[in-house]
């Protein structure tokens, strides 16, 4: 398994991909709120199978103060329990490390609290609605070393 960071129009597409069958057909979350005006600027992250399918994906955007955001992490259903989540978000925080960021935000979905805190992420709000799913925000510094 591998994680690529993609940018040609091949690689977002099977990030697209892996997301509707996640977000969209399986959390019934709209189309229209799953690919959003962010997906232009996003940096995007694929994981691949043995084969090159697209199994994995997820998002992450600059924000000001050196810090970044991670958004739609998700792995398709049959590849879940692989650590591929750890997987992708390791390769996003090398990747956030490397460009100077000196902390992670992301807004997790209430039931992956326990996954994100696993890597060093804490709560920063009280559970909120997203998309009539229940959130977190959560974040994380980062050490230069």
């Amino acid at each position: 398994m591998t994680v690529k960071i993609v940018s040609d129009e091949i690689g977002q597409q099977d990030a697209y991909t892996v997301r509707k069958k996640v977000f969209v057909e399986e959390q019934g979350v709209p189309l229209i709120l799953e690919l959003d005006e962010h997906d232009q600027e996003a940096i995007h992250f694929v994981v691949y199978d043995e084969v090159d399918q697209p199994i994995g994906a997820g998002r992450m955007r600059g924000l000001v103060n050196a810090h970044g955001k991670i958004e739609r992490i998700c792995i398709l259903p049959e590849h879940r329990g692989k650590h591929l989540g750890f997987l992708i978000m390791n390769t996003l925080e090398e990747h956030a490390l490397k460009n100077s960021m000196k902390k992670l935000v992301l807004n997790a979905q209430s039931y992956a609290v326990p996954f994100y805190e696993k890597l060093g992420y804490v709560v920063t709000s009280p559970e909120f609605m997203d998309a009539d799913i229940p959130h977190r925000a959560m974040e994380k510094s980062l050490k230069n070393d």
